[in-house]
């Protein structure tokens, strides 16, 4: 009966999804706590801002400093008191804000006898504002564009402290975490019963070993049981364990050099004197012997490497005729493969060759008349009116956008090598034999008189760019279709 029981818990174990739910959880968890460290204020850009903005070396002038600075600090610290056990710890009630001089009996007077029934951190905030509004009355703050640099450095400080504010607010659902802890142990404890090593010679399916101690086993559970407490112990990072964020060490280093920074450090600049680099256009300072073998040329972009042939190098002044070229002979890599493994040679265009544009647009056999003007075939005899009018029957017949009259540009492949593949029903003329490439210009048109097509179209066989074996045609419309 046990070893049945075992069977069964080993089988139906794996339907947990403990991967999947245990691992969402903690990018849930990881996220959210990153994000948290990303809201702690740090006064150190406001501090700067101050520093070089307010001005004046005298006693006024390094009190507007100093408070500034003050009523920040006792922003993010009212934050800390909501959010964290260890600050409010060290800081019980608001008397020992004033006991430790992080503000005056007044202030702490004024923020009592405000009528709010929210958390007051923003007061500070507002102290800021007027203060820093009455150092610009002064002209202790000399322009505008300082005083809104200042003003959106506190703003960015305060929405920091907002924002932890609302990670306190907002938690987890605690349902989430109930899921979690208790899917891990119903896994495992369903794993105490499932993966026991039951005897060889009664045929269970993989027990053919007879172990004592389960050590993948072991190692799955402390994988899974130990991503559950790294979850757990993230969940809250201002609490009061060794991993969690130092938030008291956050307030004496804030406070410490936010002040120093206003007010020793005011002005304070050391002698301005040359460098060791004077004169050297590329300073190089020197390695230890235990630095040396790290030190590494500059990086200069892997494009920098790619060796380029020297017939490759010269500049091309035909870039029309090479697009057009280039089209045509275009293939994809895989087509490129397929040819190399028939065998099969794509045919090379020229680049330089007036006439390689014309013979890519000459008119494929058993094409109609009527796709080309009359006066592009001199050497025929003119149409008659009804083998004209019988040519009209198949004007609205579908063909491919190449084979039109307004067409000029070439395709992806070449015209005469891609066959039609349902040819489309002709009427047999006595003209369909004449004139099956592009004639010279008439005298005195002014439509043939573009300065890039030749005074005298010479007529190319088209048995020169044909595909000569099966394959070829097959590739070639496997080109045509995917392009």
């Amino acid at each position: 009966m046990f070893e049945k029981l075992s069977v069964y818990c080993d089988q139906y174990a794996q339907l947990i999804p403990l991967s999947f739910v245990l691992g969402f959880y903690v990018t849930l968890v990881v996220s959210r706590w990153w994000g948290q460290y990303e809201s702690i204020p740090w006064p150190d850009r406001l501090s700067a801002l101050v520093s070089g903005h307010v001005r004046g070396a005298d006693e006024g002038a390094r009190l507007i400093r100093r408070s500034l600075m003050r009523y920040a600090n006792l922003s993010g610290i009212l934050i800390y008191r909501s959010v964290s056990t260890a600050v409010y710890k060290r800081f019980p009630t608001m008397s020992h804000l004033v006991q430790a001089g992080l503000m005056t009996a007044e202030e702490l007077r004024l923020l009592e006898e405000l009528p709010s029934p929210h958390n007051k951190f923003w007061v500070p905030c507002m102290w800021f504002v007027s203060l820093a509004m009455r150092a610009r009355s002064e002209g202790r703050i000399n322009n505008d564009v300082a005083m809104t640099a200042i003003l959106n450095e506190l703003n960015t400080l305060r929405s920091q402290c907002m924002r932890l504010y609302g990670y306190d607010w907002i938690s987890l659902p605690l349902v989430y975490t109930q899921v979690v802890t208790v899917a891990v142990y119903s896994f495992f404890l369903a794993c105490l019963i499932g993966r026991q090593f039951l005897d060889p010679t009664q045929g269970y399916p993989g027990h053919n070993l007879d172990f004592y101690l389960p050590i993948f086993t072991l190692l799955q559970f402390f994988f899974y049981v130990g991503w559950l407490k790294v979850a757990e112990q993230l969940i809250n990072p201002f609490g009061e364990d060794d991993d969690d964020f130092e938030t008291n060490w956050l307030v004496d280093r804030n406070l410490q050099v936010s002040l120093l920074s206003v007010d020793e450090m005011y002005d304070l600049v050391p002698l301005v004197e040359r460098d060791k680099y004077w004169d050297e256009s590329e300073p190089q300072p020197p390695y230890t012997a235990a630095s040396a073998e790290h030190r590494k040329p500059s990086f200069m972009g892997s494009a920098l490497d790619i060796s380029v042939p020297k017939e490759e190098m010269e500049f091309q002044h035909n870039l029309e005729q090479i697009k057009e070229h280039e089209e045509a002979n275009h293939s994809t890599p895989f087509l490129g493969s397929l040819s190399r493994i028939l065998g099969v040679q794509s045919p090379n265009f020229p680049r330089s060759t007036p006439t390689s544009r014309v013979s890519l647009l000459r008119r494929r056999p058993r094409a109609p008349f009527s796709r080309f003007p009359l006066y592009l075939h001199p050497e025929s005899s003119p149409m008659p009116s009804h083998a004209r009018n019988a040519d009209m029957e198949d004007a609205f017949s579908s063909m491919p956008l190449y084979e039109r009259p307004g067409f000029y540009s070439c395709p992806q492949t070449p015209i005469h090598c891609v066959p039609p593949s349902i040819p489309r029903p002709r009427l047999r003329r006595a003209y369909c034999s004449s004139s099956s490439s592009l004639a010279h210009p008439l005298v005195g048109s002014p439509v043939l008189s573009t300065p890039d097509m030749p005074t005298r179209l010479s007529r190319q066989p088209i048995s020169t760019t044909l595909p000569t074996t099966l394959a070829s045609h097959w590739l070639r419309g496997i080109c045509w279709v995917l392009q």
